[in-house]
């Protein structure tokens, strides 16, 4: 037998004797993407890229969770992880099946290059539903949780993560190619670091994506100083290109001037693999004398090590008889309908939620996103088996006895529905509706032609960027007036990033998100009260973008919930449920680091929540200005009912990061807060009460 078909060597001697026994001319090949067969020595062809964000996308039928802005909104680690096994089994299921029918295509493979664990920095940003939200130790364990589930802890990964866009990406979309990153160093080890390097150190993640962009200078893929972080937190997989992102080195950045100088400037640097077609020179630049062999040779070895965790060269593993009609089953739905259940964030109640259907003859459902499947998607999505939207939860949840109307009112981006018709051709039918109905439910928001990718959005005028925080301007006109009637109203705003939706005359508010494949069949559930809303803010929703920092400005300096107080509609880390829940008393053991806090539900309703942690260092003047956040945990409580619980409060929490971007222990003096909100002003006015505070000293 042949070493590199030998399961008693390591991975590392198999994958390097496989890369010796190629020619220099078939080494080549290898590091791009799509990468042919070797078929003298046995080896398939296989295609690198596919996406799993929120479910495994773009290859057919699998489970569509909802978009990863909403899972984050879960503060569910343990949901997350559940999440994430289920999207790699489905996705060994989909290459098990598809390779043995001699499909190697794209989005085929077992490398999900997700998650995508920039920092959403910058409401604007198009992408930002594709991340955890805005804070550093949210992202860091949601995105731990996320690789470990998805890559298992036997001798072979069930599927191979990616922690992308490394680093300090998060817009403009439309300067991406061209962009130059300026980001100090205590913002880079504060704020857009700390999640690449948890994932790296905590989750042994597989994969790491270089970004388009360059930072302080040097493009991603080729920056000394990230690739010196990789090494020094000991990163022991592969690095990838983002797509054509080493193209831009030449065409957009200016930094070689030839696809060759190019191809061999990102080897050079450590990046093994190219999504894209420049390293088909680095045949040329080895004849040039750019690149060596033996560097070409160590990535072969490095992209071959991947293969073999993930069990490609065995006989057999106990991945391979994973079957197909594991894909999109019952059991993976219900959960996709739990994490939309739990996303869901109540922002505004008057008293109109629960709906009491005793009480209700008619219901008048109404907006562009009242029917609209791409409402519940995102991007980066899957194709589900039948999904539910809001109307058709609506409808299915009301029965026979609540008659359901439906108006699509405006269009979503539009000043008309009908492109014949004059504008405004929506109104009319919604108001008239609105009057008949006894309670109205108004579906506004965006989706992912609205907010996405550059290339990927129908809003070529940024790229899919935002320019502002409010709705277009048909839905505006439509909430005006569907408001003006005075019916109970619930606004549900389905969008991933901070909207203002003008809307302080309607009775309820609940954010969304893109809920995935069953986001219907959950709003029905919060609507009447089956389930308790539960879901908390990963970012902080703004009221204006006049006072939010430039676009293209990477200080964090008044931005996020960690560094103002400034310009908030509703803050990071609030939302509400159906209950009344306090947190009665916290105690923090030095010597364990675990903190137990005591929440109570004085309300009538059973009820899920998020008891948060906050601390703030009182003596160090390198210290964030605000509290942030250093644990928290998902808890269900009864009506009536108190429950004890225990979080760990890692060191890290109580260190800080100097002008130099050292992390250091400066100060021991600390206060720790314990809520089910952040330690805020608007925090206590929106949900009327405050968070416990203690004292501790480190």
């Amino acid at each position: 037998m042949e070493k590199y078909l030998d399961p008693d060597f390591s991975f590392q001697e198999r994958a390097e004797d496989l890369a010796d026994k190629m020619t220099f001319e078939e080494q080549v090949p290898q590091l791009s993407y799509g990468a042919p067969a070797v078929e003298r020595l046995g080896v398939p062809a296989y295609n690198w890229w596919n996406e799993g964000l929120h479910g495994v996308a773009r290859s057919g039928t699998a489970t569509m969770f909802p978009q990863a802005i909403g899972l984050a909104a879960m503060f569910d680690d343990k949901l997350l992880g559940k999440v994430a096994k289920i999207i790699a089994t489905e996705a060994r299921a989909k290459y098990n099946a598809s390779s043995k029918k001699g499909d190697r295509d794209i989005y085929k493979g077992l490398t999900l290059w997700s998650p995508n664990i920039n920092i959403f920095r910058d409401p604007r940003w198009g992408r930002g539903h594709e991340t955890y939200g805005e804070d550093p130790f949210l992202t860091s364990k949601l995105g731990v949780s996320f690789v470990k589930n998805l890559q298992g802890d036997g001798k072979y990964m069930l599927a191979a993560a990616c922690a992308k866009h490394f680093a300090a990406h998060s817009g403009p979309e439309a300067l991406r190619h061209e962009f130059n990153t300026i980001a100090s160093k205590k913002d880079l080890a504060e704020t857009y670091l700390p999640a690449f390097e948890a994932l790296v150190k905590e989750a042994k993640v597989e994969g790491v994506m270089g970004a388009y962009t360059r930072l302080n200078g040097d493009p991603t893929c080729a920056s000394p100083f990230l690739m010196g972080k990789l090494k020094e937190w000991g990163f022991d997989g592969y690095f990838v290109s983002d797509c054509w992102a080493i193209r831009d080195f030449h065409e957009s950045h200016r930094v070689t001037k030839t696809p060759t100088e190019s191809a061999a400037k990102a080897l050079n640097a450590g990046c093994d693999l190219n999504c894209g077609n420049t390293y088909v020179h680095l045949l040329a630049a080895e004849k040039e004398g750019l690149v060596s062999k033996e560097t070409i040779r160590n990535a072969v070895v490095r992209l071959m090590r991947t293969r073999m965790r993930l069990g490609l060269f065995e006989e057999h593993t106990e991945f391979d008889d994973i079957p197909y009609d594991v894909v999109a089953c019952d059991e993976h739905r219900k959960v996709s309908l739990e994490c939309a259940e739990k996303s869901m964030v109540l922002l505004k109640n008057n008293g109109m939620l629960p709906l009491k259907k005793e009480s209700l003859k008619s219901i008048a459902v109404i907006g562009p996103n009242s029917d609209s499947i791409d409402a519940l998607r995102g991007n980066y999505y899957g194709t589900s088996v039948a999904p539910k939207t809001f109307l058709e939860g609506i409808r299915e949840e009301a029965g026979s006895d609540i008659r359901v109307y439906y108006a699509e009112g405006s269009s979503l981006d539009k000043d008309r529905i009908q492109p014949l018709a004059l504008a405004e051709d929506g109104i009319a039918e919604a108001l008239i509706l609105g009057e008949m109905a006894d309670a109205i439910v108004l579906c506004v928001g965006l989706d992912a032609t609205l907010e996405g990718e550059q290339g990927d959005t129908g809003n070529a005028f940024d790229s899919g960027d935002k320019r502002d925080l409010l709705l277009p301007e048909g839905q505006r006109v439509l909430i005006e007036k569907v408001l003006a009637l005075g019916k109970p109203t619930v606004v549900v705003l389905a969008a991933g990033s901070s909207i203002n939706p003008l809307a302080d005359k309607a009775d309820a508010l609940i954010q969304a998100w893109y809920p995935g494949e069953l986001g219907g069949t959950a709003l029905a559930n919060i609507l009447f009260g089956k389930v308790s809303p539960s879901g908390k803010l990963p970012l902080t929703f703004y009221e204006s973008i006049d006072k939010i920092p430039d676009f293209a400005d990477y200080s964090m300096k008044d931005r996020t919930y960690r560094y103002t107080r400034e310009n908030i509609l509703y803050p990071f880390g609030y939302g509400l449920t159906y209950s009344k829940i306090e947190v009665t008393d916290c105690v923090y053991d030095a010597s364990s680091g675990i903190a137990t806090v005591s929440v109570e539900n004085k309300g009538d309703i059973d009820t899920e929540d998020v008891v948060q942690l906050y601390i703030r260092n009182t003596t160090s003047a390198f210290a964030n200005p605000y509290p942030r956040l250093c644990g928290f945990k998902r808890v269900a409580i009864p009506a009536g009912g108190e429950v004890s619980v225990q979080i760990e409060i890692g060191e890290s929490a109580f260190d800080v990061v100097n002008d130099d971007g050292e992390v250091i222990r400066d100060g021991n003096t600390f206060d720790l807060f314990a809520g089910v909100s952040q330690p805020d002003e608007k925090s206590e006015e929106l949900t009327g009460s405050s968070c416990i505070r203690i004292y501790v000293v480190k």
